[in-house]
């Protein structure tokens, strides 16, 4: 069977019309042939999606966005209304899921579809509305961590600043001489600090043997001492003893017998001063003083005249011949001789 050209004509212009709807279908994110589920979302702003972008779950692209549109009259946080379908079949989206516009990967954005697994509480009929909200994407998460690190160093910065302009005010040319001064100063100092190390090496070399002989004899004492101990022990109990002695001794009736004694000796002495009794006399008699050493003086005098010529005094009888003198008897003899061998 034949076909007219006419005919052959209108068959591929209708199957070109066909495929013409079908890849525009396609362009706008429907199916091939359409008839997907469509569904509206509310944001509070875009997020920098468009449409032709993906709709994913867990991942995977299920849909895709038809048409971003701004509803000024809405409140804020539903002010960007989004048409989304989901062309893969199965797929409903129960009540209590989630949508979020964020990114799918490293270039692009879309909305990201988290299920609620609870299938009792329902699914949301095509042409439902859903509120969403919008991630931050690389850039802007990168801008908050770095906001605060980038606040820091120009704070630090700032400071660093300070702190040179400080420095370089005071590293002048009177600072560094200070500085060179200073540093000669440590320099003499360490010097004199390793000489005076030198001198304290030579000196315990040199009283090394002295220091011994110090310590041996502090041993030999602590020796000594350890072996005294006992001998200590008891002298101090000793002096104890004769401190409690002392302490229970009747201070009071020796401190009385003291102070009569010493008020009969002030009562002689005013008897005395007063020129009353012999003392007084002895004392304050100039004419019995001088009759006393008259006295002692001729006393010595007959003392010794008594030694030299006895004969005068003393009777003595030799050989039968007599001499003068006072007789005596040989008892009185013997004790005149003895008063004169005392008194000499």
């Amino acid at each position: 069977m034949k076909y007219s050209k006419e005919l052959k004509v209108g068959i591929i212009a209708i199957l070109s019309v066909a495929l013409l709807v079908a890849g525009v279908n396609f362009l706008k994110g429907n199916s091939f042939f359409g008839g997907d589920d469509v569904y509206y979302g509310y944001f509070p702003n875009s997020g920098g999606i468009a449409p032709a972008n993906s709709v994913v779950l867990s991942g995977v692209p299920v849909g895709k966005i038809l048409s971003v549109e701004y509803v000024p009259e809405n409140p804020p946080e539903k002010r960007v209304k989004i048409a989304f379908n989901i062309h893969e079949e199965g797929i409903k989206i129960t009540k209590g899921s989630t949508i979020q516009i964020g990114s799918i990967d490293l270039f692009s954005k879309g909305i990201l579809l988290t299920l609620d697994g609870d299938h009792s509480k329902g699914y949301y009929k095509s042409g439902a509305s859903l509120y969403g909200t919008v991630s931050k994407d690389m850039m802007q998460q990168v801008q908050a961590y770095a906001d605060p690190i980038t606040k820091n160093l120009q704070s630090l910065m700032s400071n660093v600043d300070r702190a040179i302009t400080s420095l370089s005010s005071f590293w002048d040319t009177t600072a560094t001489s200070e500085l060179e001064q200073s540093m000669k100063e440590v320099k003499i100092a360490i010097k004199r600090l390793g000489h005076v190390a030198e001198e304290v090496d030579d000196l315990m070399a040199t009283e090394k043997a002295h220091l011994k002989s110090i310590f041996y004899n502090v041993d030999a004492i602590t020796d000594n001492l350890r072996e005294s101990n006992e001998e200590v022990r008891r002298i101090i109990g000793n002096a104890q003893k004769i401190t409690d002695d002392m302490v229970t001794a009747d201070f009071k009736t020796v401190v009385e017998d003291a102070k009569e004694t010493i008020k009969s000796l002030n009562a002689i002495l005013a008897e005395a001063n007063s020129g009353k009794g012999s003392l007084s006399k002895l004392i304050h008699d100039e004419q019995l003083y001088n009759e006393v050493v008259e006295t002692n003086k001729a006393l010595q005098d007959l003392v010794a005249d008594l030694k030299l010529h006895p004969e005068r005094y003393i009777h003595f009888s030799v050989l039968g011949s007599k001499n003068k003198g006072v007789s005596l008897t040989p008892d009185e003899e013997r004790k005149l001789r003895k008063v004169i061998d005392t008194i000499h």
